[in-house]
């Protein structure tokens, strides 16, 4: 059997005395995609930050292409979120850069590219998401709130990653959009970024794209399944949290 491209084992992470995860397991193996619910505040994207190797844990292990990451200096980490491409709440673009300074901004920080190549794989990831070249000039307050979404998805795809890591991807988006967003990461799995996290509270969007849904609550998985048997077989607390996030 193939080693996991993410393992997590029994991380636990306190802030100000706080205890946000208390103990969290899991594996993410090729070809995979993990959705993550859980209500506000329950530790949903601090969990992703740790996959990254942004945040440390206070004990456990994180691994990630079978390398134990939890401590490595910034310096040591870089080649394996060269591996990662993360979509932050909000798309988290760069406001005084057109859309192709942002697109390309991964590129010129982590390859050698030319210039030439870089705009070649830029109109390319564009084109996966859906926009073409018309809008490269363009800045992020020039677009839409769907628009800028794809473009974050775009800027994370563009060094063609292993793992793909999505936090809230439809936040603040209509359903129109939000469900493009869903069938956006769907593609994905055919492709570059076949292997994602996803870190929602849109159970729509779980039902979509997930292979597995874990549900976050009070720091820990209260379980973790397939969508069907999660959303129809979970105990009282989970179908409450359901409840309460479909409406």
């Amino acid at each position: 059997m193939a080693p996991p491209v993410v393992d997590v084992v029994e991380v636990r992470k306190a802030f100000d005395r706080t205890e946000v995860l208390r103990g969290v397991s899991f594996r993410l193996d090729k070809g995979e995609t993990l959705v993550v619910m859980g209500g506000s505040g329950s530790g949903k994207t601090v969990l992703l930050r740790h996959v990254a190797g942004l945040v440390r844990p206070d004990s456990g292990e994180v691994r990630a292409f079978g390398i134990n990451i939890e401590r490595l200096s910034e310096e040591e980490l870089l080649p394996i979120r060269r591996r990662m491409g993360y979509v932050f709440q909000g798309a988290a673009l760069f406001d005084s850069l057109s859309v192709y300074e942002n697109v390309a901004f991964p590129l010129r920080e982590h390859t050698e590219l030319a210039e030439g190549e870089i705009r070649e794989r830029i109109v390319h990831v564009l084109s996966l998401v859906g926009l073409g070249e018309d809008i490269l000039r363009l800045l992020p307050s020039e677009l839409s709130g769907g628009m800028r979404k794809r473009v974050g998805v775009a800027r994370a795809l563009v060094i063609e990653p292993e793992l793909m890591l999505f936090d809230e991807p439809t936040a603040g988006l209509d359903p129109t959009n939000s469900k493009m967003v869903g069938e956006l990461i769907v593609q994905l799995k055919d492709g570059v970024g076949d292997t994602s996290i996803v870190v929602t509270h849109d159970v729509e969007l779980a039902r979509t794209v997930a292979d597995r849904l874990a549900i976050l609550m009070d720091g820990r998985f209260a379980v973790v399944g397939r969508p069907d048997e999660v959303m129809t077989s979970g105990g009282p607390a989970v179908q409450a949290f359901l409840a309460g996030e479909a409406r």
